[in-house]
């Protein structure tokens, strides 16, 4: 495996939701062997958001700003980003949560760099959704993932069918 990658090469797979959701990503990371951080390249259209306001209470993300303009909602304030900007989104609660917005007028595209600790705790304050996300290896050792999205008001009680 080459553990180099020119973004040119990347293929773009396309991600939408709604009219204010929709990017083009591709993966970076596992392409050139990277284990402990993940990478992609996301590219956003104007007006729209590659994904929701979100929190991780375990990985830290990083972003850089390789071409385009936008916004950078992290907690409660929002922040103009350009091109060559670097984003730190550190793990924590809701003043951590953070969101990036194309606000200009072309593509706005930035590389994400993220730990990949497992398991991992997502908050979604502004749907009051939270997301449980884990890789481990299954009994052939190939890579299994557990996702689970919810609510918390729809918990159960630790000993419910006991």
């Amino acid at each position: 495996m080459k553990p180099i990658l020119n973004i040119a090469e990347l293929e773009l797979t396309d991600q939408r939701h709604d009219e204010r959701f929709g990017c083009r990503m591709g993966p970076i990371g596992a392409r050139i062997g990277a284990q402990k951080l993940g990478y992609n390249l996301t590219v956003v259209p104007p007006g729209k958001r590659a994904c929701p306001f979100h929190a991780h209470r375990i990985n830290e993300e990083m972003f850089f700003v390789v071409e385009g303009t936008g916004e950078v909602r992290i907690g409660p304030e929002r922040y103009p980003i350009k091109q060559g900007d670097v984003i730190a989104c550190p793990p924590g609660g809701k003043s951590h949560a953070h969101q990036i917005i194309n606000t200009g007028s072309v593509e706005l595209k930035y590389l994400a760099v993220s730990t990949k600790l497992s398991a991992e705790l997502v908050e979604y304050p502004d749907s009051g959704k939270f997301g449980v996300l884990a890789e481990y290896p299954n009994e052939e050792g190939k890579l299994e993932r557990f996702r689970y999205l919810g609510r918390t008001e729809g918990g159960l009680d630790y000993w419910d069918g006991e």
